[in-house]
């Protein structure tokens, strides 16, 4: 039997289905592609230059600052530099800033570590340029003056090694009036009694509110003073905080500062 001619006639209209079919897919495709892409790239703007989230590894800012806080540092606080792009692009002419807007003392800010331009560092800014700084009997002097400090208890924690520290609490009063808490577990350390420093232009001094267990700019060869291009942002809220493991959600109950959420940082 004969084919009839009906019979060799392809199903056109299965063929414009399909045909239909995969340039809507193909166009799906693509619609996601779009919107990862502008995704990441509000997300570099943001994080560029508006808000940088980073975590606190250390407990070198105890008790402003815990092991296991997150935080949002602003980009925009001091103006933008190299160092306020992904991986210190040189995007912005060095040395120096655009944008410039001075620090205050007293500020937490997170800075680029002067001694490789890479690791990021958080500390309080206690000097301005042209400042003098020394510690003495652990005690802050500013230009001669001492900075008053009063006396608030005793604050025990435990550091990231499992040993318990108990430190004496004091509320600082640096010029200005602005007020932040520090601890001291001893006035006699060797960073307790200190040369005087004089702060560069163009430079800040950093210190720890973890006094005697903080590598800061009272270490020359390890931290030094603080160039102004080196700044990346200063600390503004803390927006979470665990102790121990997050992995661990079972106890998440015991585990979540919840307190410290969304808190804002003086």
């Amino acid at each position: 039997m004969s084919e009839r001619p009906e019979d060799l006639v392809p199903d056109v209209g299965e063929s414009l289905r399909a045909g239909k079919g995969a340039t809507k897919d193909s166009g799906g495709l693509w619609d996601t592609s779009k919107t990862v892409i502008y995704a990441v790239l509000i997300a570099m703007f943001v994080r560029t230059f508006a808000y940088e989230p980073f975590s606190i590894p250390s407990g070198s800012m105890i008790p402003t600052l815990l092991v296991g806080d997150y935080l949002f540092v602003s980009k925009f606080s001091y103006g933008y530099s190299k160092h306020s792009f992904p991986f210190s692009l040189p995007l912005v002419p060095g040395p120096g800033r655009v944008m410039f807007d001075e620090p205050k003392r007293g500020d937490v800010a997170v800075f680029k570590l002067p001694s490789d331009g890479k690791t990021d560092y958080i500390k309080r800014l206690i000097g301005l340029p042209g400042d003098k700084i020394q510690v003495k009997g652990g005690l802050l002097h500013i230009n001669g003056e001492p900075v008053w400090r009063e006396p608030a208890g005793i604050y025990t924690y435990r550091d990231t090694y499992g040993r318990t520290h108990n430190a004496k609490l004091y509320t600082e009063i640096l010029p200005g009036g602005r007020r932040h808490s520090i601890l001291e577990e001893s006035d006699t350390d060797i960073s307790d009694n200190t040369m005087e420093y004089t702060v560069p232009p163009g430079h800040y001094f950093a210190m720890g509110d973890n006094r005697d267990n903080s590598k800061d700019s009272r270490y020359l060869d390890d931290v030094g003073f603080i160039p102004v291009e080196n700044l990346v942002g200063r600390a503004e809220v803390l927006v979470f905080s665990y102790s121990g493991s997050l992995w661990k959600f079972w106890q998440w109950g015991e585990t979540l500062r919840s307190e410290r959420f969304f808190k804002g940082l003086n």
